[in-house]
Formats: structure tokens, C-alpha cells, sequence
């Protein structure tokens, strides 16, 4: 009898080295765990998991904007636009822009397929929305809706990487997306000279702004180099900027790298440029390579329509004036602060640790404190055949059950080592976390101790 065909050792040997650090061992671990304690209450020191390592806000209580979630619940029932009680229960805005998103969707259906680059009419409400943020102009068929940034990315990688002689520049340390994408389709992850010396060609540049996992902010100055370097070297931008509403500080602020490209005066002919954010996708090509992307994007059919909404929503909130606009500005405010207040709260916590140091969060939703280990420590997760934030990591959560991601999945200076941490967890569960983290922390410190 024949073997299966689909067997480990059959697969595509670029699934077997892609590896995905934010939802790896520990956090399989921390999901048995949260079994067990449904199953068996009481059977551990602590009585729940607190996940701290995705960038997943509403999964850990964060509130939805009012306004998204009432433009998106009458396009999901169109009929209560025609009921006289709706005006009652929704605000008018968001009842007046229900139905201009309605007359610009196919069959008026949020189930229904739509264009594989997203609906022309959200396409266009997004693209009004990009260049009143930047103060250039911007084009609907430059922007492509996917289901989220990550296939986005994947799609780049597919567009970019031809064979493993193919390389992408990325920061170190850097979101596992990317390495993992890397490795799915066939690339390699160097440094440019390095690369160069080995006949890797670099195809493109990652840049993370606001920084994952490291929260940073680019200055203006950073940024404008960045294009330079790009420019000069003949490299696509892949800017990720999902967070650039995260912004804690108020001596930075956002700026998108189309925008920088722009005020430096140059334009498609002169650089390649793809943004990415949580709800969509921008790009700066050419006809012809955008005629290629648009080609695996219709491999895919399209996006949500759902989420090609809130799209549109995202980059055009209310204004003043608009009856939601009060309520708007509230909410966003109101989860902004409490991030900034999480973030320098823990930061402090960390701070106050034996061994950690821990940088400002400027923006985004982490934290990426460094662990100074005794060498006992690293000689105990030699023996483990685990890396020593791994270690800590796994001993973290089987002491308080706080899901932290090991610094080794997102890289990071040889023989340094590090965890990421959200800061996404509730005000409330803040203090919980941190009595658990010091208690946890002294006491393997003590044990550790050279």
C-alpha cells in the first residue's frame, strides 16, 4: 500500500521553517491551561490566563467604537433604515452614512462578493480619507482592501519573492509576520551587505511605525532617510503602519511614509512605496505591477465586506459638527489615555525589576523590557534545549499565568534577551499583573542566582 502523500516529511519545505512566535508553545500552553481551569477550578496558583501577547484589544474587553458598530449594524440589516424607531436607537450620522455606503454596494448585501481591490465607492471614501491625512493627493486604484494587514503582507511577499536568492531587509527585532512570510515564500532575511556578498538580491525594505514589538516612534529626520536609503539602493517600502493612531508621547507624532515621499518630491516613477494598516492596503506602483497584484488579489475573490466598511469608517470618523462627533472623540480619547496610563505603568513595573530594562512606549501596544538572566538561568535552558527567554517565558506563566511572547521569536542582538508583553490587558488587571510579575520575578531571580 502506498504511503500518504501528506505526511511531515512530504510538506513544502518552507512551511517546515516558517515559524509564528506570537501564537506559538507558550501560547498553546496558556490555552491547556485555561482548559484546565474551566475543567478543574482551583487546580493552579492563579485563576486565569492573562493574555499578554497579541495585540487582539476587544478580545481582552476593550469597548468598540459607538459609531462604527451602529453604521455597521444597519448595513448588516438594512431593513431598521426603515423603521421610524431606529431614529431613536441610532445617531443620525451614522444613519445618514449607512445609507451612502448601502448605494455604493453591490446588491446593497455585506454578504455578497464585491471587486477582489475592494468597492470602488469605499475604495474612494478611503482614498479622501488618506489624503486629508497626509495633504497629497490619493487614488482609489492604489488601494486594495484585504482581510486584515497580514494577507497584504503575505501578498507582497508572493509579488516580490522569486526564489530563495531573493532577500528583504527587516528591523531587528521585527514582527515574526514578517520572517514567517519570508520564509513561506521562499526568501531570505538579511542584512544588505551581508546579502549582497552571498548574491541575494534585496528586493525591499520593512518598516515598522509605530514599532512592533519595540513601541518606538520614527522621528520625521529617521523617516526622510529611510526614503533616501531606499531610493539610492533601488528598494521597495513596505511601511507597516497599523498603529499609527497609538501614539503616546507628545513630542512625536505620525507621518506616513507616503507622505514623507512626498514632500521630498518624489513620486511612483521614483520609488516604490506599499503601506499597510489593519483595514487596508495602499500602494505606489507602477500600472503594470499593480495589474499583478491585483491578479492575486482576485486568486482570493475579495475582502470582507464588513471590514471594507470599516475601512471606509477608520479613515473617515465623524467630524464637528456631526451628531457622534462627541461621543467619537470620547471613546477614542478615553482608550488612548488608559493605553498611555497601562503602558507607563507597566514600563515603571518592569523598570523596578532586578535585571530588566525596559524602553518608553511612544506608541503602538507593547513593551520589549530586556532581561538581564544569571548564568545559571542560561544554563538551565541550555539543558532544556529552549532559549533562555523561552524559559522565562514558560516559567512566567506557570507561575501567574501571564502570556508573554519570548524576544527570540522576533530577533534580536545575540546573547540579549527579551519578552514582549501588551499593554492591552484592562486598567483593573494591571495591579494583578504586576504583583504577579514581581513576585514571580524575585523568586526566580533567587533561584537563578549565580
Amino acid at each position: 500500500m502506498l504511503k500518504s502523500s501528506l505526511e511531515a516529511q512530504n510538506l513544502i519545505i518552507n512551511i517546515i521553517k516558517c515559524e509564528y512566535a506570537v501564537r506559538g508553545e507558550i501560547v498553546i500552553l496558556a490555552q491547556r491551561l485555561q482548559q484546565e481551569l474551566q475543567s478543574n477550578p482551583g487546580s493552579r496558583p492563579f485563576d486565569e490566563i492573562l493574555y499578554c501577547n497579541i495585540g487582539n484589544p476587544q478580545s481582552l474587553g476593550q469597548l468598540p467604537i459607538t459609531f462604527f458598530r451602529e453604521v455597521l449594524a444597519l448595513c448588516d440589516h438594512p431593513a431598521l433604515l426603515d423603521k421610524d424607531q431606529t431614529h431613536g436607537l441610532f445617531s443620525s450620522d451614522a444613519i445618514d452614512r449607512a445609507w451612502k455606503i448601502l448605494d455604493v454596494m453591490p446588491g446593497r448585501a455585506t454578504g455578497a462578493y464585491s471587486h477582489s481591490q475592494g468597492i470602488k465607492g469605499l475604495r474612494d471614501l478611503i482614498a479622501a480619507g488618506i489624503a486629508a491625512r497626509d495633504g497629497f493627493p490619493a487614488n482609489a486604484d492604489d488601494i486594495f482592501l484585504t482581510d486584515g494587514a497580514s494577507p497584504a503582507v503575505h501578498m507582497m511577499m508572493q509579488l516580490l519573492l522569486r526564489s530563495e536568492k531573493d532577500g528583504i531587509l527587516c528591523p531587528i527585532p521585527q514582527y515574526p509576520l514578517y520572517s514567517a512570510s519570508i520564509a513561506l515564500h521562499g526568501g531570505t532575511l538579511k542584512q544588505l551587505e551581508d546579502a549582497r556578498s552571498k548574491g541575494v538580491t534585496v528586493r525591499a525594505l520593512v518598516v515598522i511605525n509605530p514599532g512592533n514589538p519595540t513601541g518606538q516612534v520614527l522621528a520625521e529626520d529617521n523617516q526622510r532617510e529611510i526614503v533616501d536609503f531606499c531610493k539610492k539602493e533601488g528598494l521597495v517600502i513596505l511601511a507597516d503602519e497599523v498603529y499609527q493612531e497609538n501614539i503616546y508621547v507628545d513630542n512625536k507624532k505620525f507621518h506616513s511614509f507616503k507622505k514623507i515621499a512626498r514632500s521630498m518630491g518624489y513620486g511612483e516613477e521614483d520609488i516604490a512605496l506599499v503601506s499597510f494598516q489593519s483595514v487596508s492596503k495602499a500602494d505606489w506602483f507602477t500600472a503594470e505591477v499593480r495589474e499583478q497584484i491585483y491578479k492575486i488579489a482576485s486568486v482570493n475573490l475579495c475582502s470582507n465586506i464588513s471590514g471594507q466598511i470599516l475601512a471606509s469608517l477608520v479613515m473617515n470618523p465623524p467630524q464637528e459638527g456631526d451628531e457622534s462627533f462627541e461621543s467619537y472623540v470620547d471613546e477614542k480619547d478615553g482608550i488612548l489615555l488608559s493605553l498611555a496610563r497601562r503602558a507607563k505603568t507597566l514600563e515603571e513595573a518592569f523598570n523596578s525589576l532586578e535585571g530588566v530594562t525596559c524602553n518608553r512606549a511612544e506608541g503602538a501596544m507593547y513593551l520589549f523590557p530586556r532581561l538581564h538572566l544569571p548564568h545559571k538561568a542560561i544554563e538551565a535552558a541550555k539543558a532544556a534545549k529552549t532559549a533562555p527567554d523561552a524559559l522565562y517565558a514558560r516559567r512566567l506563566l506557570d507561575a501567574t499565568g501571564i502570556v508573554v511572547v519570548p524576544g527570540s521569536g522576533f530577533g534580536q542582538v545575540p546573547g540579549t534577551w527579551h519578552i514582549r508583553c501588551t499593554i492591552l490587558p484592562q486598567e483593573d488587571k494591571i495591579p494583578a499583573i504586576v504583583s504577579r510579575l514581581k513576585e514571580f520575578h524575585e523568586a526566580f531571580m533567587a533561584e537563578f542566582r549565580d
